[in-house]
C-alpha cells in the first residue's frame, strides 16, 4: 500500500484553501466584531463567507447585508483588515479585500417573499366558484 492518501477524486479531503477561506472569516469576523464597537455603520454586518482565489492574492468577503454606510466603512477599513490579516495569519501575500453581498443570503430573501406573497393569498378571500 503506498504512503499517500487519496479518496475516491484523488484530492485531499480538506483542500487548502477551503481551510485559508474559513480562517480568513473567522479573523475578520472577530475583528469586523471589534471595530463595530467604535463604528456604529458596522454593526449589522455579519461575515458569511470568505472565497479566495486560487492565487491567494484576492479574497472576496461576503457578508449578510451590505448597506452603504456599512459598505464606506468597509472601505476605510479595508487596510487596517489586511493589517489584521497579515498579523494574525501566517501566508506568504495578504489577499486583497473585496466586500460583497452574500448571494445565498439574497436568494433565500427572494424565496422568503415568494413564500409570504403565497401565504397572504392564500390567507385572502376563497376563489369563487365557477
Amino acid at each position: 500500500m503506498s504512503g499517500r492518501r487519496q479518496d475516491n477524486r484523488g484530492v485531499a479531503p480538506y483542500p487548502r484553501s477551503l481551510r485559508v477561506n474559513q480562517v480568513l472569516r473567522q479573523v475578520l469576523a472577530e475583528e469586523i466584531e471589534r471595530l463595530a464597537d467604535a463604528d456604529e455603520r458596522l454593526r449589522l454586518v455579519t461575515v458569511t463567507a470568505v472565497e479566495t482565489a486560487p492565487d491567494l492574492r484576492h479574497a472576496t468577503v461576503l457578508l449578510s447585508s451590505l448597506s452603504e454606510d456599512s459598505a464606506d466603512a468597509l472601505a476605510e477599513r479595508r487596510p487596517q483588515l489586511q493589517r489584521t490579516l497579515g498579523r494574525q495569519i501566517r501566508m506568504k501575500r495578504t489577499p486583497q479585500l473585496v466586500f460583497a453581498v452574500d448571494p445565498a443570503v439574497l436568494a433565500g430573501s427572494r424565496v422568503e417573499d415568494v413564500l409570504r406573497r403565497i401565504r397572504d393569498n392564500a390567507d385572502g378571500p376563497p376563489p369563487a366558484d365557477r
